[in-house]
């Protein structure tokens, strides 16, 4: 099944001929609809066969979790980034880390969105860049659990724009501005994902090819992320991981398109606007 969010607090289906209303089928009532599918006692099966209610043309997808508890961020998990972040001066080779080394590190909830919503690049002189993810979903509240059994514990997988401003500032500061964690198009259960260890995901930048890479040459797994996570906090369900980036990041600018697919489970198309902001122009006036 491929869960959307779309119109705001309605919960659906995504299927290649539309969107099932699974909202007025199943009698949900929330702001967050799939955290509450997620929480409650619901099967939505028993109508993946039912006609679309909507075309896609006629809805407007937004992030399928409108406000994850946590969103849990891998860095540095494919090896020709790291070698890129090192040639950019983005890290040192004294400096680079893996989630062993020093740990994951937390982006704000407020940056999600959804494809249709767009980014919003804050500044028009500060270098701005994306990063294609697969990150998926809990199913459940865990802790202390060993990477054999976080599998079992994963509701859905999705597609993840990581979008960070290059800088000195924190690594969670410089990626958790507004529309800064783009989430969609849909949450894909398991059972339609063939091996999350062993996807194609690709990324274009204006129609050209700017990241390329399998899944399978991550650093650490889907799983190892959730057991080493799951050391220093209970993860919750509706809890958002996201598994780092390959090579191939490079800046957005105002009017460029990005188009982002992870095979089985997805595309999305997402619009990048400017502010008529510039950094150096930002003052911080101390209180007291």
């Amino acid at each position: 099944m491929r869960f959307v969010r779309f119109d705001e607090t309605n919960l659906g289906l995504l299927t290649d001929d539309g969107v099932i209303n699974l909202t007025s089928r199943l009698g949900i009532e929330s702001h967050d609809p799939l955290q509450t599918y997620i929480r409650g006692d619901y099967d939505a099966s028993e109508y993946v066969d039912d006609e679309p209610d909507f075309d896609r043309s006629e809805v407007q997808l937004q992030s399928p979790i409108r406000r994850p508890g946590k969103i849990i961020a891998a860095p540095l998990n494919y090896e020709n980034h790291i070698e890129e972040a090192i040639a950019d001066k983005d890290i040192t080779t004294d400096e680079w880390f893996s989630i062993e080394d020093k740990g994951y590190f937390l982006k704000a909830p407020s940056s999600v969105v959804g494809p249709d919503h767009g980014i919003e690049l804050p500044f028009r002189d500060r270098r701005v860049d994306h990063e294609i993810e697969l990150a998926f979903v809990m199913a459940d509240d865990v802790k202390d659990i060993d990477a054999s059994n976080a599998w079992d514990h994963i509701f859905g997988y999705t597609i993840l724009l990581d979008i960070s401003v290059r800088g000195d500032q924190d690594r969670s500061n410089r990626k958790s501005y507004d529309t800064f964690t783009v989430i969609g198009p849909a949450v894909v259960t398991p059972d339609e994902i063939s091996d999350p260890q062993d996807l194609q995901m690709e990324l274009q930048l204006n129609g050209e090819v700017r990241q390329d890479e399998n899944t399978g040459d991550m650093v650490y797994s889907c799983a190892d992320i959730v057991q080493y996570a799951s050391i220093g906090a209970t993860i919750e369900a509706g809890d958002v991981i996201t598994t780092g980036t390959p090579e191939g990041v490079s800046q957005l600018h105002d009017g460029d398109t990005v188009d982002a697919q992870i095979e089985d489970v997805g595309r999305m198309l997402v619009d990048v606007t400017e502010r008529d902001t510039k950094f150096s122009d930002v003052n911080v006036q101390k209180g007291g």
